[in-house]
């Protein structure tokens, strides 16, 4: 083994719980659940050496893992793990008209059009280009063996389909709460996950 993985999705945010869309667009913080589920995560695994923190560019992913930036883990933010961008659809409620769009735009996914999109949005290839680009930061990176990533859970499927050789088609064969845990081992080029929707810390 080269090295270990950790990769979490971020803390609730208010409107992760009004069920408002989010995407690469919207900046939120964590409410105080959010602020809980990391507390709890970090209470979980504090003692584990990382050597590298990877999150995206958004506040919500830094919030999550603050514990460990405070406690002196070296930290770097990367445009590759941003969330998804849903374009026209960032900011607006889950109602029945985002639903019907969605549910459309996850069938031409799961037919296989990894080009789809919404206007002003990013399709799934467009974020696996720049995924691809993190992944070879992180595995290029020779002092790092113990890593914890944070990022978002539509850009976090795609990532673990990414590390898996999985078809993006079956993007949600990952479940994803918020800071639900993949523990993935990387030896060579091979990317294999030993935890699966570990949510342990929340209990």
């Amino acid at each position: 083994m080269d090295k270990e993985i950790y990769i979490i999705r971020h803390g609730e945010t208010d409107l992760n719980k009004q069920g408002i869309v989010q995407g690469r667009g919207i900046n939120s913080d964590l409410n105080d659940t959010g602020r809980a589920q990391a507390a709890a995560f970090y209470a979980t695994y504090k003692d584990i050496a990382f050597d590298k923190i990877y999150t995206s560019t958004l506040k919500r992913t830094h919030q999550t893992v603050k514990g460990f930036i405070d406690a002196g883990v070296s930290w770097e933010q990367l445009s590759g793990l941003d969330e998804l961008a849903w374009g026209i659809w960032e900011g607006k409620p889950n109602d029945e008209q985002a639903i019907a769009a969605f549910k459309g735009l996850m069938e031409k996914w799961e037919s296989g059009d990894y080009d789809a999109r919404f206007e002003g949005g990013e399709s799934p290839n467009d974020v696996v280009i720049r995924e691809k680009e993190a992944v070879e930061i992180i595995k290029n990176a020779a002092n790092e063996k113990t890593i914890l990533v944070c990022m978002h859970g539509r850009a976090m499927r795609l990532f673990l389909c990414l590390l898996t050789n999985t078809p993006i088609s079956e993007m949600t064969s990952f479940p994803h709460q918020n800071t639900v845990l993949y523990k993935l081992e990387l030896t060579g080029d091979e990317f294999v996950i030993t935890e699966f929707n570990n949510t342990d810390h929340l209990k």
